[in-house]
């Protein structure tokens, strides 16, 4: 289950950063940096990816998922089975597909000795008015689907 004080940092930040791991069905581990990234309950939290992302292609291959998430104190390595929730974010000017992964297994992956100071840092570059509307558009979709 995700701790409740990541559940409720998760959803008041929003944009929250994230590294994702698929494999396709020959084995092949796949990673990405992801940031629409919303928790649904402690044990299930949806993303929403480009419908051509490997990721993507990946988890309707497999259905297998795991997130690393990061922030102070905790790094979590989430794990379960992902199923395609909703094909296409309509709002969304390119092909945006969300998934939701039902965590099965959420480990401790911090080693003894080490800690996270925060949140992974992350900004957008280039035009911020489009990237916040983007966000926010895609962001009211996780929540309300």
């Amino acid at each position: 289950m995700i701790p409740k004080d990541l559940f409720e940092l998760m959803r008041k930040v929003g944009v929250f950063p994230a590294v994702l791991a698929t494999a396709d069905k020959d084995g092949n581990v796949h990673l990405t940096f992801v940031t629409w990234i919303y928790p649904i309950d402690e044990k299930t939290i949806r993303v929403a990816l480009s419908s051509n992302a490997k990721s993507s292609k990946n988890l309707l291959q497999t259905g297998r998922a795991c997130l690393m998430l990061m922030a102070q104190n905790t790094s979590l390595a989430c794990c379960g089975k992902a199923a395609l929730f909703q094909d296409r974010i309509e709002e969304v000017k390119f092909p945006v597909s969300v998934f939701e992964i039902r965590l099965e297994s959420v480990e401790d992956a911090l080693f003894p000795g080490g800690t996270i100071t925060g949140t992974i840092p992350f900004m957008h570059t280039g035009d911020l008015q489009k990237a916040g509307e983007l966000d926010q558009m895609v962001l009211e979709a996780l929540r309300s689907l």
